[in-house]
Parts: C-alpha cells; structure tokens; sequence
C-alpha cells in the first residue's frame, strides 16, 4: 500500500494481464456486429453470450450497484453507461462507445473503444481521433516518478488544440480486485498530485466533447450520461500497469496504435 494504493504483486500484475488480454478480445469480437439496424441489446447480448460460454468469466457491470447489462454502449451525444436497449437501433453515421469490465480470479479488466458506423461526419471522426490519441498521449508519459497529473496536462492541451472540451464529472481510476479503487484519474489540467510507483494499476479514459464539458444523468434509469448540450462525445480507455521503466498496456488489442510495453526511463 502507498498513498492508499495498492501496488500489485507480479502474481497480481499476471492475473490482471490475463484478464485485460481477455476484455480486450471482447472489444475485437464484437467490432463485426456495430453496424446500422442492429439493436444495443441485440450486441450486449452477443457480448454476454461469449464472456459466459467462450472467455468463461464474468461481467463486473451486470449488477454493479444495480446495473442491469453486461457492457455499457454509449451512442452520439451520450458519454457514458449507456444502457443497452431493443429500442435503441445502431443508425449510418453513428459513434458508438462499448465499455466493458470482466472479472476472472476476482481481478478485473477495464476497457474501451468508440465504434464508427458508416458515413461519421469529419468533425466526429475528428472527435474519435482526439479521444484516442490523447489516451495514447497520456499513456506513453506514464512511469515510476512521473506525476499522476501528466494525465490531464497532456490530455487537455490535445483537446484545447482540436477545440473540444473534456468531461470532469467522470474520472479513471485504479483497479484491481475493487473495480474502482485509488487513485482518481482526472483527465483535465489539475493539481491531484501524486507520484506513480512501479506496481500501480489505473486507468486512463479521456472523455471528450465536442462541445459543453458539462453533463446530465438520466432521471428515469439514474444511469445514462449524457453531454449537456446534445453534442457528441468520445472515449477511449485502456488499463495500465506501471513498470520499472515505464508501463505496460493490460487491455492492449491488436489494432492499437501504440505499443504494449512503453518504454520511458
């Protein structure tokens, strides 16, 4: 324990690798289904079908505080914990974020990636790109003795530079037997200082909008955010564990644009 954080064991760090590997699969499983006329709930579905009969562990949402789906799928102007539904329909020009948590050996896996569906306008698609690299930015600046707050320096000059803004509300966080645990993970400009040590397990998920970072839940199901001013929104999250030298990139998949294992010192 440092600073109230758990600092994973190599028996620790194995199992959470073994676990992202497999959160990541799922996110690759699905990409050939997130096409328009297909239902949210129709993909939870396939999602839950192959976390429970081929990866053989469990979903970490489906419960979690009274959570009713195995993924969360955030369409267009929702930013997160979309809750899949029969009525909502995958449409031509569509960014979908699929958010997903698995747990195997009591350790969990956190991930997730937006979706683009046909004919995205430019300025979404930009968005997309943004929500990306920004992740992929922040990460690379991750290593024993570096500050927690590299995160959101980084992250938010990307965003001040394309012109969209980043939800405050809703933050990365460490992980490892607890779904959410220490630290918090801001992705704005802040003072949450904190000095990373080797063995430190978060995640890093940019949430950026296009316009207002401000944000609204849903009173009907208390769950589903969305952006204030109806404006679209993209994430992207990986969890990493911090190395001797740098990190390594548990939920990695293959079409990432970065490497696993980065490289700092």
């Amino acid at each position: 324990m440092e600073n109230g954080i758990t600092i994973k064991t190599p028996e620790e760090i194995e199992k959470m690798r073994e676990i992202g590997k497999l959160a990541g699969e799922l996110l690759t499983f699905i990409e050939p289904y997130v096409k328009p006329g297909v239902t949210t709930l129709e993909l939870d579905n396939l999602m839950a079908d192959y976390i429970e009969n081929t990866q053989h562990v469990v979903s970490a949402c489906l419960g979690y505080e009274g959570y009713p789906k195995y993924t969360c799928i955030s369409v267009n102007e929702v930013v997160c914990h979309g809750i899949p539904s029969a009525a909502h329909k995958i449409r031509n020009g569509d960014i979908v974020n699929i958010d997903v948590t698995l747990i195997k050996d009591g350790y969990h896996g956190d991930t997730s990636k937006m979706f683009l569906v046909g004919d995205v306008p430019i300025r979404n698609v930009k968005l997309c790109k943004c929500a990306q690299h920004s992740m992929y930015e922040a990460i690379k600046q991750m290593a024993p003795g570096r500050n927690l707050t590299l995160v959101g320096d980084v992250i938010q000059k990307i965003a001040d530079k394309e012109g969209f803004s980043i939800v405050r509300e809703y933050c990365g966080h460490g992980i490892g037997t607890g779904f959410h645990e220490p630290p918090q993970v801001l992705h704005y400009k802040n003072h949450n200082n904190l000095l990373l040590s080797e063995g430190m397990v978060f995640t890093i998920e940019p949430m950026i909008n296009a316009g207002t970072w401000k944000t609204k839940v849903n009173k009907s199901n208390g769950w589903t955010v969305t952006t204030s001013d109806k404006q679209p929104s993209a994430q992207y999250e990986h969890t990493i564990v911090i190395t001797k030298d740098g990190c390594e990139i548990l939920t990695h998949r293959p079409d990432d644009e970065i490497e696993k294992v980065i490289h700092v010192l």
